[in-house]
């Protein structure tokens, strides 16, 4: 039975994200800064003038949204129609309502950091409500959450153990704006619509090992927490990549249309 489908189950799944954010907010010191990869960004360091009015406006403007992505979750994404082009995905997430929230995605933890996509999570309920055209468009959280590959660094074990719980049973969809495994150093290009990985040997072990070791996590260890956590039955539409065809975006002309 689904968590979700009932107000308990509801609360729960905000509770248990809300602890773990909450973790978070006082852990976040802990977890290892992961610098981005190369190429470098071209453009030189920003001003003194630049900076100065960076800190002005860091003054003077609120930023509640921003202010509002408390919840930090690191795991890997891929091309929905290229499955053997990982990407290592930072992401930064609030709740917009009890049964959705809404990331954004860097490819480091630390400053200077680039924007290289988004991700909406929601819960099965509202996968399931979903018009079945949309449906290939997301992906399942059944196997990152108890794989151990989707992390977040710094919370407590337990804390994350129960945040995962929860996860695994949402969808994701996903789309990266930056192809920076390619080495672009700049956004290059159309956006691209991203997978997560559905069972064992679909990443490659190296990726895996070179993420724990930046992030002095234990991917193994967060598996065997996890065990208890039942592994949910996929909901029909999702992951659509693993029967052969996926809708992936294309750049082409068309008219303007004219007011």
């Amino acid at each position: 039975m689904n968590r979700l489908k009932s107000p308990t189950g509801r609360r729960a799944f905000g509770a248990s994200l809300a602890a773990g954010a909450g973790a978070l907010l006082c852990a976040c010191g802990q977890a290892r800064a992961q610098h981005a990869a190369a190429p470098e960004v071209p453009g030189g360091p920003p001003s003194t003038r630049s900076r100065a009015l960076g800190a002005g406006a860091a003054l003077l403007q609120a930023k509640a949204p921003l202010n509002a992505m408390d919840l930090y979750l690191n795991g890997f994404h891929f091309y929905a129609d290229e499955a053997g082009r990982p990407v290592e995905a930072h992401h930064y997430c609030t709740h917009l309502t009890e049964e959705m929230h809404q990331c954004v995605i860097f490819d480091s933890n630390e400053e200077g950091a680039r924007l290289i996509g988004i991700e909406y999570i929601v819960s099965e309920r509202l996968f399931r409500e979903l018009p079945e055209e949309e449906k290939p468009l997301w992906h399942s959280h059944h196997y990152e959450t108890t794989s151990g590959q989707l992390a977040m660094p710094g919370v407590p074990e337990a804390v994350e153990t129960v945040a995962m719980r929860q996860l695994s049973t949402t969808y994701g969809k996903t789309w990266h704006t930056w192809q920076v495994d390619r080495g672009d150093a700049l956004p290059l290009g159309i956006p691209r619509l991203m997978m997560g990985y559905t069972a064992d040997g679909q990443l490659d072990p190296a990726k895996l090992a070179a993420r724990d070791e930046k992030l002095g996590i234990d991917t193994a260890a967060k598996r065997r927490a996890r065990a208890e956590i039942p592994v949910p039955e996929v909901a029909p539409g999702a992951n659509a990549w693993e029967g052969g065809q996926t809708p992936q975006l294309r750049l082409e002309q068309v008219p303007v249309r004219k007011p």
